[in-house]
């Protein structure tokens, strides 16, 4: 199998490496290593991010379609909880799920690494 794109990671779960639907042990937990591949995935770290930015994203979309709603067709607040709690957490598990597979994949194909400074840099009055 092929190196799949980002979007297709995430998407679905597949490693970066060999294409394998292995990234996931969970609904967002990343699995250790590919069990087709051997990739290790704790070596990439895809930060709080995509949940920082979920949040803000989910929650405005939320908020405008429950004010939508409630403007056009006024349901008892009961309604207004059945619909948006369930769509909240599905929207939320799905679009973490997708980011962090896409910011997984994208630090893969970039060799991301955490900054370093080098012990040798000139001027450093040595």
């Amino acid at each position: 199998m092929s190196e799949p794109t980002p979007l297709q990671s995430g998407i679905y779960g597949a490693c970066p490496q060999c294409g394998a639907h292995t990234l996931f042990d969970g609904p967002v937990h990343f699995a250790d290593r590919c069990r087709a591949c051997g990739l290790d995935y704790r070596s990439f770290n895809v930060g709080d991010g995509p949940a920082a930015f979920l949040t803000l994203i989910i929650g405005a979309l939320v908020v405008a379609l429950a004010i939508g709603v409630e403007l056009s067709i006024r349901p008892p607040f009961w309604i207004h909880v059945l619909l948006w709690v369930p769509f909240t957490a599905a929207a939320v598990v799905f679009g973490l799920r997708v980011a962090k597979g896409v910011l997984l994949s994208l630090e893969y194909r970039r060799d991301a690494h955490e900054g370093q400074l080098k012990d040798d840099a000139p001027g450093d009055g040595e």
